[in-house]
């Protein structure tokens, strides 16, 4: 709501308008005492078409006391000098006092430097103005000039907090930015990484095609020409693909350390399980049901790394005192839940090289899966994934 409001009261037709109100309200307040009530005991004396046009002119200024505000805080002063002396002895109105505050404010609020210093001699001559109209002491005199200092200080306090809230507006949107940019450089670093463990498996895929159409080749009884073209334009394209593949992939591998590990899969899962165990964290492994034979590799892979990268969270974030995996094999989805009871549910989403919700949300989205993460109660976290797949058919 309040930068709703900050918004508002920043819009240039709005300043405007609340300018031209408070003109017509100070001016129409004066015409009201001059003409509608006894000019002489509201402090307005001498002829009231005098009166009316150096109230109108007393307020006019305030119309352009943001862009010249040093130019309306002097035209204010002059229409004041000139009715304290129109009316002395007697004491100056309420209105043109007013706007002459007003004016003093926005100098405070709206000069920069220290121009806006130049208005101490100009309250001296203001004090001094009002003393010469007899009507005033000198105690009356120090109470006009510290109304118009204070009305100058508040304008520079009110200034000084706007130029921090700008400084902070500023600050905020920078970090805005850098978080954006962040969150995008670490889904792309995941889509990458993902994309170097899947031309793995793709690569593999094509080879397996190659080396069955060849086969098929050799076995193929008879002189059917037309399949063996077939099964020699599978095995053509298949190397040339697979050629390609190994090209693609060296350039996405150019500042990767080689993969001394075996490929991770689903198998492996225990021994995965064993090396977070040995790192100080008791987990439980919990499988159900059978998986299917065989298993999409790109599935079994995404299913192990998010497993890993959940439990490694876990490790690094969590404090936990244990951990629990759960998979589910279904027969077109395998679902995931790791669980802890551990703290610190805002550090779970880092997006360090590997880790972090991007990489499992990414590895879901590339197979239409869905993924919930968060706190659970009384205390821990829960990562739950779905990963659906199609069976093959024979």
């Amino acid at each position: 709501m309040f930068r709703d409001i900050s918004r508002i009261t920043r819009n240039a037709r709005v300043r405007r308008a609340a300018g031209a109100a408070l003109v017509v309200a100070l001016a129409a307040e004066a015409w009201v005492e001059i003409w509608l009530s006894n000019p002489v005991a509201n402090g307005w004396g001498g002829p009231r078409v005098l009166s009316s046009v150096l109230a109108v002119l007393a307020a006019v200024p305030l119309l352009w006391r943001v862009r010249y505000p040093f130019p309306a805080l002097l035209a204010t002063l002059a229409v004041v000098v000139a009715l304290t002396g129109l009316i002395a002895p007697r004491q100056p109105p309420l209105e043109p006092a007013i706007a002459l505050m007003i004016c003093c404010y926005s100098v405070g609020a709206h000069v920069r430097g220290r121009r806006t210093f130049l208005l101490v001699p100009l309250i001296a001559v203001v004090a001094l103005a009002f003393g010469l109209s007899g009507w005033q002491t000198l105690a009356n005199n120090v109470q006009a000039a510290v109304a118009f200092v204070l009305a100058w200080v508040i304008g520079r306090i009110i200034r000084t907090l706007r130029r921090r809230t700008g400084e902070l507006e500023d600050v905020t949107a920078q970090l805005v930015e850098e978080r954006e940019e962040r969150a995008r450089l670490a889904i792309a670093t995941e889509r990458a990484r993902i994309a170097r463990e899947l031309h793995d498996v793709v690569a593999h895929n094509v080879s397996v095609m190659v080396i069955q159409a060849t086969a098929a080749n050799r076995v193929l009884a008879g002189d059917q020409q037309p399949v063996r073209d077939a099964l020699g334009t599978i095995e053509t394209v298949g190397r040339q693909t697979v050629d390609e593949m190994r090209r693609l992939l060296g350039i996405l591998r150019q500042n990767e350390e080689p993969a001394l590990s075996p490929p991770a899969s689903l198998a492996r899962l225990d021994d995965l399980i064993e090396q977070v165990r040995a790192a100080g964290l008791p987990v439980t492994l919990t499988v159900d049901g059978t998986p299917p034979s065989p298993l999409p590799a790109g599935v079994d892979l995404s299913a192990y790394r998010i497993v890993q990268e959940a439990l490694t969270n876990t490790l690094k974030h969590a404090q936990a005192g244990h951990a629990d995996v759960h998979v589910k094999y279904r027969p077109c989805a395998i679902e995931l839940a790791i669980t802890d009871d551990g703290t610190s549910p805002d550090k779970r989403s880092a997006t360090g090289h590997g880790h972090g919700l991007v990489g499992m949300r990414e590895r879901v989205t590339l197979y239409g899966g869905s993924l919930h993460a968060g706190p659970r109660q009384p205390a821990g976290y829960q990562v739950q994934a779905t990963l659906p797949f199609e069976t093959s058919r024979a």
